[in-house]
């Protein structure tokens, strides 16, 4: 039997022991090529409030339910972690170590395209973070990007809106970086140079001196670079704004026209042009002030800032949408359905944004499914209309 073949027959028989007949795994299979991309346990030592915990999934949804304080919203980001390396709400390392404690253990196990895959994250104080795959050590982080889709939608988005530009660069370049590797490593190897330009600017003016050629070097490098960057965020762009605004249509009856706007000087000028203009300028700010590293993307609503004109709960809608767009775009282009993270969502949204998502979940829109909530009644009310199993889980 050949390795795809023996895919299938796992697949088969995981689905027959849920009590699935074989029309029914054959149907879905024809329109969820990833049906079997779950987070089967996951087992935490040190990580944040934790001493040592063990959990064991079921396949679709998952309720982490109990009172603020107790980790709910932690054990979603050990899942996030698994996926990205890093936490989605504290990305400094040491900080997600359990107070008191030295080192922490994330050890996650799914089950994807008929395969277990073991995921380890560790990390001590004072020491590098290991990633592992099955035993395997990832030689970097970005290896790893990818492999895991996975989408989160949480309270802390509403950074996107009212923080700086970079907040807004990193949404753009985490969607992309998931199905798209070599996009991440230009960008990690740009990020590198502008720091690199950074210290010789610093360097001429600590020093009173000048060197034209090794500016040059650095400024072909990033001019190659932001230009492939810049180019592969407006495809992007392209094909992911129509998917959001039929998110937010969707989500707001229509009431409202939202736009999303990619705003970049590399739009008119090339990158290498921009550095040259701008090089007085730099040498007295000491840093480099033009390029994708400073590109931004602007929300409107009706023709004006979202920041400013957007009532809140058209800010939530934006952002619901937004999310619901980056989980479409990971599944097309990953054709996997991405881990889907709701953290204290029936607790921040309305009914009527609720019962939207909870609608496409029941659509067999998505695949796997957490949720964390401070209502255990209310979250198995919800839930129960979903026709999907789902496991709640308490915390206390």
């Amino acid at each position: 039997m050949d390795k795809k073949s023996n895919e299938i027959q796992v697949n088969f028989s995981h689905f027959l022991s849920k009590g699935k007949s074989q029309n029914e795994f054959i149907a879905l299979r024809n329109t969820d090529p990833q049906y079997f991309m779950i987070l089967k346990s996951i087992s935490l030592i040190n990580y944040k409030n934790f001493d040592a915990i063990n959990f064991d999934f079921d396949d679709k949804v998952n309720c982490f339910v109990g009172n603020n304080g107790v980790g709910k919203t932690n054990i979603l980001d050990a899942i996030y972690h698994l996926s990205f390396g890093k936490s989605y709400f504290n990305p400094i390392t040491s900080q997600n170590i359990k107070h008191g404690a030295s080192f922490f253990v994330v050890d996650g196990v799914y089950q994807k395209e008929g395969r277990e895959e073991k995921v380890i994250v560790s990390a001590k104080r004072q020491q590098k973070k290991v990633i592992k795959r099955n035993g395997k050590v990832y030689d970097t982080l970005s290896q790893h990007i990818g492999f895991l889709p996975l989408v989160i939608i949480s309270p802390a988005d509403r950074d996107l809106i009212i923080n700086g530009s970079a907040v807004r660069r990193k949404f753009i370049d985490g969607v992309i970086a998931q199905s798209d590797a070599a996009y991440l490593t230009d960008l990690l190897h740009y990020n590198k140079v502008v720091t690199q330009r950074n210290s010789l600017l610093k360097y001429f003016a600590a020093n009173n001196t000048f060197d034209a050629t090794t500016l040059d070097i650095y400024n072909q490098q990033l001019d190659t670079l932001g230009t492939k960057i810049h180019q592969k965020r407006k495809l992007f762009l392209d094909t992911f704004v129509p998917i959001f605004i039929a998110r937010y249509q969707a989500i707001s009856s229509g009431e409202e026209t939202v736009a999303l706007q990619y705003d970049s000087k590399l739009h008119t000028q090339s990158l290498i042009q921009l550095l040259e203009e701008q090089l007085p300028k730099d040498r007295i700010l000491q840093y480099t002030s033009v390029g994708t590293h400073k590109d931004d993307l602007i929300f409107e609503i009706n023709g004006y800032p979202i920041k400013k004109f957007g009532s809140q709960g058209q800010q939530k809608s934006f952002l619901i949408a937004l999310k619901l767009a980056q989980f479409d775009f990971i599944k097309k282009q990953n054709n996997v359905y991405p881990i889907l993270l709701l953290d204290d969502i029936f607790d921040k949204l309305d009914e009527k944004r609720v019962e939207y998502i909870i609608q496409l979940v029941d659509d067999h829109n998505f695949g796997q499914l957490f949720i964390s909530d401070t209502h255990p009644d209310r979250t198995e009310q919800v839930v129960k209309k979903i026709s999907q199993s789902y496991k709640m889980i308490p915390l206390q």
